[in-house]
């Protein structure tokens, strides 16, 4: 029986296979059994949906997610949406737009007002990605933003939470830049992703087209230490235009020995 071109290049060409998938997270080149895919594959596939799944139902816990250490190191609180159930924020994604009134109170009392950068922390579609990444990233961020000579303020936990929140963190706590670091929605390459939500200025009539991300933060695409430097890097494009969103486009430098490619 003549070899099918995936069982050709892995058999001949191994190394070549290897560096290509070394490239991308997708399952590129994985071979199949007549016309389906193999079992280990498939075995794969229903694994990483039954992982995103779960990253999606999951609830927040701060201990679990973060660890006490962190937790009392950075002085962590939380504060929560209208939505009372992750069932409410997963069917009216609007309720996770809004902070309750309780929580309203408690960031106004916890947090100081006017400073350059503000970050929290939100549970969005995946508390995998926030336990994963956020004790990496928020160090990074507070470090490099003071060195930048830059005032920050006292960082937070919001359950149940969506991208426009940043609306009311803007109203209650008038920061330059609110920075929002969120669990993105699980795919089958991942449920570690966060994303990182930027606004200037952000307030309630700020849409999305008033805001940028910077995505992908995860093990195998875009790590801690140069998603701190593009956000940041971001973050003084904003306070040097006084603007955000689709008025502003990052500006990224090219890596050593690259060449620049003209448009």
């Amino acid at each position: 029986m003549p070899r099918d071109a995936d069982s050709i290049l892995a058999a001949d060409f191994p190394d070549v296979l290897r560096k290509i998938r070394e490239r991308t997270p997708a399952r590129i080149l994985a071979g199949r059994a007549g016309a389906a895919y193999r079992t280990s594959t498939q075995l794969e596939l229903r694994e990483a949906h039954a992982t995103a799944r779960d990253a999606v139902r999951a609830e927040l816990d701060l201990e679990s997610a973060l660890g006490a250490a962190f937790i009392k190191q950075w002085n962590l609180f939380e504060v929560r949406t209208a939505a009372r159930s992750k069932e409410d924020y997963l069917l009216q994604p609007d309720l996770g737009r809004r902070l309750d009134e309780a929580s309203r109170r408690e960031l106004t009392k916890r947090c100081p007002r006017e400073t350059d950068i503000q970050i929290a922390i939100g549970d969005g579609l995946s508390v995998t990605a926030v336990a994963a990444q956020v004790p990496s990233l928020l160090p990074l961020l507070d470090a490099r933003a003071r060195a930048r000579g830059w005032t920050v303020g006292h960082p937070f936990v919001i359950r149940h939470c969506r991208v426009g929140v940043l609306n009311e963190i803007g109203d209650l706590l008038a920061p330059k830049v609110a920075i929002l670091l969120i669990g993105e929605r699980p795919g089958l390459a991942t449920a570690e992703s966060l994303s990182a939500y930027m606004a200037y200025r952000p307030d309630r009539s700020h849409t999305d087209a008033n805001r940028n991300l910077i995505s992908n933060i995860h093990s195998r695409g875009l790590q801690p230490q140069g998603a701190a430097e593009r956000i940041l890097n971001l973050a003084a494009q904003m306070m040097k235009c006084e603007c955000s969103g689709v008025t502003v486009r990052e500006e990224i430098s090219p890596a050593p020995n690259s060449r620049a490619i003209k448009t």
